[in-house]
């Protein structure tokens, strides 16, 4: 790289903006520019122009000096997570690079150049000199370029920005000491939560509709809303989706293959079973949804943290996009995603920013009879975490537990869609199972909230995933299952049996036992605070009708 003699205004006036120099900004350009004689002057311009057609190619003239001089001191750089300290599958020289909030798109895009520009200067002078050193052959492994650097960004709007990329540790180095940086994560590989591969009956939808234990009169009997699902869009966020399948009667269709270099094609079957349970006409809780594949793992059913963050941002802008257009009957998204590796914070913020943009979330719990909130995605707090039952209502052996588990789902030995062609079913067994009966019930429940067959219904007017998963959680089947920790919810997810949800919308709380209590009412201070509250009651009637029609 040559650094160029003359220094840009405009340059040095984005380098102040981005790393926040207070010596250096617009309200003194003039100053400055007055300072030149008329042969600076017209170079000046020469390069102002130069940059105003390609604003960041003219980076690669600027000497990286004057970026590092205004970088925070090595004791003041954002932290580095050791991914090896949490027993992770660790990628070398991978990192995910989070940004703090607040930072603007003009200053993470300055910030990934620069990156880049730094990276990349480092990466020639090694390669010059050592081309066989070990990083660029992990580079060149994990994202088909043998200098490595920037590989993508994401981004959630108002909740998580940053990128993911191949970097040497100076630059590394650098990089946590950028002001905008919140901290830098190492990448690692995660896996489908599947446990292993029987042969077994499709019970577990019999279950969820059933409040006692399944018998031989209510083995194979599942009891649901033949509407259940209809005009709600579930992101199954794994290895793919057959979406040709027939099970799935033309509702799948694909959305995103995030893996580089990557067929849209589900070549391992994981995806495609969790689909069918969501919403397979003969294998789903819910059998009208609408199923989106959203493919983060390889055929051998792995894959990279940072893809599975960019599969998270994916439904979340897909599904921020289907809100704002407001089409007739859309009545909003669910998520599932049995998949998991060792905690990541950039994994576990961009799956709650995800619920903060209005998806209903499920995660898989884990299947290393282990505490779950050591686990990612299962630690974060906004989704559904599920455990795994069983056909004789026990926690499945395998499953992990804890308080970070909110809910059980079947989860041995379930019969659902597969692929090798458009019939093919396989029974399978792990939280990756128990997660999409989950998800399918949020989607079942999504679909027929009150109100949603209204002309005027919007998806961003309905349940909110704070709210469904609270009344999930309440509505739940308490106490029936055995070998549960004492720190773990003993509840397993239950779909009202196909009848009237009014207990379901309306208690607060509820149990299969107990009757709902009716609150004693002050007449006299209900009319009090009503009269009170009359005009702001008229105001927001007034502007709900306006916003709907």
């Amino acid at each position: 790289m040559k650094a160029s003699t003359v220094l840009p205004l405009t340059v040095l006036v984005a380098l102040a903006q981005a790393l926040v120099i207070p010596n250096i900004n617009n309200q003194n350009l003039f100053q400055v520019s007055k300072t030149l004689n008329n042969q600076q002057q017209q170079v000046l311009n020469a390069e102002v122009a130069k940059i105003q057609e390609s604003p960041y190619a003219a980076l690669a003239d600027v000497d990286p000096t004057i970026l590092n001089n205004a970088l925070l001191s090595k004791e003041e750089a954002a932290p580095i997570i050791s991914t090896q300290a949490l027993g992770r599958d660790v990628i070398p020289n991978r990192y995910i690079v989070v940004f703090k909030d607040g930072v603007k798109p003009e200053e993470i895009k300055f910030h990934q150049e620069w990156a880049s520009i730094t990276h990349l200067n480092a990466a020639q002078k090694l390669y010059q000199s050592n081309p066989t050193n070990q990083f660029f052959l992990d580079s060149f492994k994990e994202a088909a370029s043998e200098l490595g650097g920037v590989i993508d960004g994401f981004h959630i709007e108002g909740s998580i920005s940053g990128y993911f990329g191949h970097f040497l540790d100076d630059t590394i180095d650098l990089i946590r000491r950028n002001p905008h940086v919140a901290f830098v994560e190492q990448d690692s590989r995660v896996y489908a939560n599947e446990f292993d591969t029987q042969n077994g009956a499709p019970w577990g939808l019999s279950r969820i509709s059933h409040r006692e234990g399944l018998t031989l009169g209510s083995f194979n009997k599942y009891l649901y809303d033949t509407d259940a699902g209809e005009g709600v869009t579930s992101y199954v966020i794994d290895t793919g989706v057959n979406v040709g399948h027939q099970d799935f009667d033309k509702r799948a269709k694909w959305g995103k293959t995030v893996p580089q270099g990557d067929q849209d094609v589900d070549g391992n079957g994981h995806g495609t079973h969790c689909a069918g349970t969501i919403g397979g006409k003969t294998y789903g809780v819910a059998k009208k949804a609408n199923i989106v594949a959203v493919k983060v793992l390889r055929s051998n059913g792995s894959g990279t943290m940072s893809d599975v963050v960019k599969g998270v941002e994916y439904a979340a802008v897909a599904h921020k996009a289907a809100v704002k257009e407001g089409k007739k009957g859309f009545k909003g998204s669910t998520a599932n995603m049995s998949l998991g590796g060792g905690k990541s914070p950039s994994l576990d913020l961009a799956v709650n920013a995800a619920v903060d943009a209005g998806i209903h979330f499920a995660v898989a719990a884990g299947n290393d009879n282990a505490d779950a909130c050591n686990y990612s995605p299962a630690s974060a707090e906004k989704a559904v975490t599920v455990g795994a039952s069983t056909l004789s209502d026990a926690r499945a052996y395998f499953s992990n537990y804890g308080k970070c588990v909110d809910i059980f789902g079947p989860g041995l030995n379930i019969l659902s869609t597969y692929i090798g062609s458009d019939t093919a079913t396989a029974t399978l067994s792990g939280t990756s199972m128990a997660s999409p009966h989950v998800a399918g019930l949020l989607t079942y429940y999504l679909s027929l909230q009150p109100g949603s067959e209204s002309e005027f219904f919007t998806a961003k007017g309905g349940i909110t995933p704070a709210q469904l998963k609270k009344k999930i959680i309440d509505y739940s089947t308490k106490d029936k299952l055995t070998d549960i920790p004492s720190d773990t919810p003993n509840k397993l997810i239950y779909n009202g049996a196909g009848g009237d949800l009014e207990d379901f919308w309306n208690a607060e709380a509820s149990s299969s036992e107990e009757a709902i209590k009716t609150p004693k009412v002050d007449s006299a201070a209900l009319l009090k605070d009503l009269e009170a509250n009359v005009e702001k009651i008229v105001g927001d009637m007034k502007q709900f009708i306006e916003s709907n029609i």
